[in-house]
């Protein structure tokens, strides 16, 4: 039975770094972005500006993931990895304050390390589940990481809101330095709350490499090893290269919902009401799945979220009021938490839990390599349809029509990726996957 102490110190980082997800990714930079440091940029440009610059900060972190995995698995050094991409992604949330009007290059280069941060460091998080929790219990422990990133990260979200809406009362005096102001609150929960992962969570020290030259080494060719099996082992195989597919229409969701409002002419208040609802609905919504995946199946229920997110996606593609904009939050919330927890913690059933970091360090590369495809697919198609669409002459009712209308298209394109990650789901077969997990869970010396 797992240490509850361990269990809660674990939890507690995904409430740390959900602030970054809700606040800053999802929230305020898109609308920052846009009305800020890209003012006065065609929409469908900015919207390109945005999707390429997440899709740029992605690829960096995709080719490090399982580098960097292997790497902590051979030295044993999990959570100094953790505590570094945290860290970063600290220094980069708290550093967009100073961030000028205009400066939208600036602006993509520091959020863009500040991703890399947060996404380096949840290759390591997600490397320390099998430490703090039995098979018994994975789903229900990491449902519960996600259901206390939702409440965290809505709680601060929350705050930083009514900071925007009412900067007097916090002594500001107005809505954008409340803005600026929110990136250093973020960064201050992120820095303060990791302490408790730091100090509660256990990592093993047995066998541990000396010497960062011999532990990156070893990395290396644990690695090397590693890929060679998995391109053998069908099961795994198949299960990344769903879950690049279908997270990809997720991570793409998550990032580019607010900047979608903008660009069909949503005022930024109800946007950030419907980010609210996506927070506290996916609270608890997370825990139901957690406990859905235990009764009912895991793959079962990762299957009903991906028919859920193809459904979402194609009523976005006609949503014409604020009040669709707010059913379809409370949709999202509803499964966003519970196929991002089910997803880790199935694949966790997949592989060795001794090589877990280097495992999960493809498991993150693939997501990240999803999200390189996804905001960059929004951005081209909007262009694309854009540039078909646009008459030699227009006017300025057209172009708002032409605009808008390529937006919805960029978002229709999203629900292929759902599909092709849900077939590819379908040919996983779990039971062959724990067959061959003995000949994968050598001790790296081979």
């Amino acid at each position: 039975m797992q240490n509850r102490k361990s269990v809660w110190g674990w939890v507690l980082y995904d409430w740390a770094n959900s602030a970054f997800a809700t606040t800053v990714m999802a929230g305020f930079f898109p609308i920052f972005f846009k009305q800020y440091w890209s003012a006065g940029t065609d929409i469908n440009m900015s919207t390109a500006q945005l999707g390429f610059g997440n899709s740029l900060a992605s690829l960096g972190v995709a080719f490090m993931a399982p580098v960097l995995g292997a790497i902590a698995d051979k030295g044993y050094a999990k959570k100094r990895f953790l505590i570094f991409f945290a860290y970063l992604g600290v220094g980069m949330t708290a550093a967009l304050f100073w961030v000028q009007q205009g400066a939208w290059l600036w602006a993509i280069l520091v959020y863009s390390l500040g991703v890399v941060g947060f996404s380096g460091a949840n290759v390591f998080y997600d490397s320390l589940l099998p430490t703090v929790a039995g098979e018994e219990s994975i789903d229900r422990v990491s449902s519960l990481g996600f259901s206390m990133g939702y409440l965290g990260g809505g709680l601060l979200f929350l705050l930083n809101v009514l900071m925007t809406l009412h900067p007097g009362f916090f002594g500001l005096p107005d809505a954008g330095l409340a803005v600026r102001v929110s990136f250093v609150s973020v960064a201050l929960w992120w820095g303060l709350f990791t302490l408790f992962t730091i100090f509660w969570v256990p990592e093993s020290r047995e066998k541990r490499i000396k010497g960062t030259r011999t532990a990156i080494a070893e990395g290396y060719r644990q690695l090397l090893r590693t890929f060679k099996k998995i391109k053998h082992m069908k099961v795994i195989f198949l299960f990344l290269l769903a879950y690049w597919f279908y997270m990809d229409g997720v991570s793409t969701i998550i990032r580019m919902a607010v900047d979608y409002g903008l660009s069909l002419g949503f005022q930024t208040n109800d946007l950030i009401l419907a980010l609210l609802i996506v927070q506290f609905v996916g609270f608890p919504a997370a825990l139901i799945f957690g406990k859905l995946g235990q009764v009912w199946g895991v793959r079962r229920a990762i299957f009903l979220a991906i028919g859920a997110y193809i459904g979402i996606t194609l009523w976005g593609t006609t949503m014409q009021t604020t009040h669709e904009f707010y059913r379809l939050a409370v949709m999202i919330g509803l499964v966003q938490g519970g196929i991002q927890a089910l997803s880790r913690s199935y694949y966790a059933r997949l592989i060795p839990w001794n090589q877990s970091a280097e495992y999960y360090g493809f498991y993150n590369m693939l997501g990240k390599f999803a999200a390189i495809l996804g905001p960059a697919l929004m951005g081209g198609v909007g262009l694309l349809v854009r540039r078909m669409l646009f008459p030699d002459t227009p006017t300025a009712e057209q172009l708002l029509q032409i605009g808008q209308l390529a937006t919805r298209w960029s978002l229709g394109s999203i629900v292929l990726l759902f599909f092709i990650g849900g077939v590819l789901l379908y040919f996983v077969d779990e039971a062959k996957g724990r067959e061959q997990i003995p000949a994968l869970a050598d001790d790296g010396e081979g």
